[in-house]
């Protein structure tokens, strides 16, 4: 028996088959508050809150991933292969690396460049690309369109850096990268490692390039679409 974990104090039959996983613990905690129907916690160790309940009548989950690759490959590792989950859905914040990305815009990652050493592990002769589900993905970009959102499909990059000596914001724009942040590479080679499926939404909440960034305020407000994006792609799965 594989749980409870150091990290997860719950069993698979409290998670759903679908886990939003937000970086920020009081994020869970707002989405499972405002969207979902009898939401229950079922797990706080280390303050990451983990909740599971009921949008539109389908049993959805949603559990913080810490920051950082090294935080979201403990907890996507742990949800795939010990506790059943089979789909989950990063609900992040990013950085935009190209001029026709606007803070507010809703970027869809197929892929995750990265500079990270995480895939390393797996002892490939090569490098292997982290890419998301695409059945996932297509039900996401369907629902944007449904509801109008402004989004952009496309690769991205996954750092392990926040505070760089050395910024490459230019070199990876020029490689067609639209957005920087900090943890699905880490998810998506997990999910392909456990054949699951996973899929990151992320809302632009700075810009790199004209310095642009959302008030508290407006990113709260902004984030909502995301969440609620994410939601209805959940429950068509």
């Amino acid at each position: 028996m594989n749980y409870p974990t150091p990290h997860i104090n719950a069993k698979p039959s409290d998670f759903a088959k679908t886990v939003l996983m937000p970086g920020d613990p009081k994020r869970a905690k707002f989405v499972a508050e405002n969207f979902l129907e009898d939401a229950v916690l079922i797990n706080d160790v280390r303050g990451v809150q983990g909740y599971t309940g009921f949008y539109k009548g389908k049993k959805v989950s949603v559990m913080a991933s810490g920051m950082g690759m090294a935080s979201m490959g403990i907890y996507s590792y742990e949800l795939f292969n010990f506790f059943q989950v089979e789909n989950i859905i990063r609900i992040g914040s990013a950085g935009a690396m190209k001029e026709n990305i606007k803070v507010r815009d809703i970027v869809l990652a197929m892929g995750a460049s990265s500079d990270s050493n995480f895939h390393k592990q797996y002892k490939l002769n090569g490098t292997i690309a982290p890419l998301c589900s695409y059945s996932l993905l297509e039900k996401a970009v369907s629902k944007a369109k449904e509801v109008n959102l402004t989004y952009h499909v496309g690769n991205i990059l996954s750092t392990d850096i926040f505070y760089n000596e050395n910024p490459t914001t230019e070199e990876w724009a020029n490689m067609g990268v639209l957005a920087v942040e900090m943890e699905s590479a880490a998810l998506y080679l997990n999910a392909q490692k456990a054949n699951k499926n996973a899929l990151t939404i992320c809302t632009i909440s700075d810009h790199l390039i004209n310095g642009e960034s959302l008030k508290a305020e407006d990113r709260q407000n902004s984030f909502k679409e995301m969440m609620l994006l994410a939601l209805e792609t959940a429950i068509e799965l």
